[in-house]
């Protein structure tokens, strides 16, 4: 196959209008040019110059050869600049994906990010399953999980907290734990994971862990849903602090049995495609969520 670089060495050779001149604007040296010259020639099978002392001629298969190597080399400066451009400026489509209750956190993130670099665009996919970043060509997947080795970039943005929660309406009615057993007498809401509802909560107190079961007559695999029915009075919660927080901020949730400790949930990380030259927009917008998404939680 024809070398492109060599195709546009030609074109520049003739527009300085000698090997030497064409030399000193690539800023290499003459013998290196000449070498990829004839190469070109060997692989067309055809010579290109005619060359004398004093000057170069193109033969009738070179003037043909030219207009098309003219167009090859503008191209080439034009994606050297497309690329220098790529890595200067925060420009361009971002794809990211996270599951379903980290949107309430990541949003507002990403919305901050966009007025910050008013050339970026979001594409957000919302899935609890794993994605396949390579072929759905995203390029950051927020990922709430102990990760497996992969041939992905992983970066941890925090360690998530657990906290119990409720909202004050339902402790007015129900009343508030004081002792981590009061909780087998309270409603409580569950996360349903593979089609099993963790009806058994384990709280620690001084290191020792405490085994409590609870009663449910609200489940669901939607973090979402469980906040909201939370939020309603439903019950207790056990969940991840990172995707309450604003609830509690907000006083719509508070926590109880806060003089005891939980496990603690799962590390949330920042996961994108190993890549050699990872494009400056997810950097840029890593770095940000790192500084941004989980400060506080």
């Amino acid at each position: 196959m024809l070398n492109p670089q060599h195709l546009a060495v030609f074109a520049t050779i003739i527009r300085a209008g000698s090997i030497s001149k064409a030399a000193i604007q690539l800023g290499c040296g003459k013998s290196l040019l000449s070498r990829q010259l004839a190469k070109l020639e060997e692989d067309l099978g055809a010579r290109l110059i005619q060359r004398s002392t004093r000057k170069l001629t193109l033969t009738e298969i070179g003037e043909q050869v030219l207009h098309e190597a003219q167009r090859i080399d503008v191209a080439l400066a034009n994606i050297e600049q497309m690329a220098g451009q790529h890595q200067q400026e925060v420009k361009g489509r971002l794809r990211v994906t996270c599951p379903m209750p980290a949107v309430a956190r990541l949003v507002p993130v990403m919305t901050e990010f966009c007025q910050r670099y008013p050339q970026i665009d979001f594409a957000l996919q919302v899935e609890d399953r794993l994605v396949d970043l390579i072929a759905g060509q995203i390029d950051v997947a927020i990922r709430v999980a102990h990760l497996d080795d992969s041939n992905l970039i992983a970066r941890k943005l925090v360690d998530s907290q657990r906290i119990l929660c409720a909202s004050p309406a339902y402790l007015a009615k129900a009343g508030k734990p004081v002792v981590a057993e009061d909780l087998a007498q309270h409603a409580c809401l569950l996360y349903i994971n593979a089609g099993r509802a963790n009806d058994e909560w384990t709280l620690l107190q001084d290191g020792e862990p405490k085994k409590i079961r609870v009663t449910s007559h609200f489940q669901s695999n939607n973090g979402i849903a469980l906040v909201t029915a939370a939020c309603s009075g439903a019950g207790i919660l056990l969940i991840d602090k990172l995707i309450v927080s604003k609830h509690l901020k907000s006083g719509e949730l508070v926590a109880v049995l806060d003089n005891y400790q939980l496990p603690s949930g799962s590390p949330v990380y920042a996961v994108y495609p190993a890549r050699d030259w990872l494009a400056l927009k997810t950097a840029t917008f890593v770095a940000f969520l790192q500084e941004r998404l989980f400060t506080g939680v």
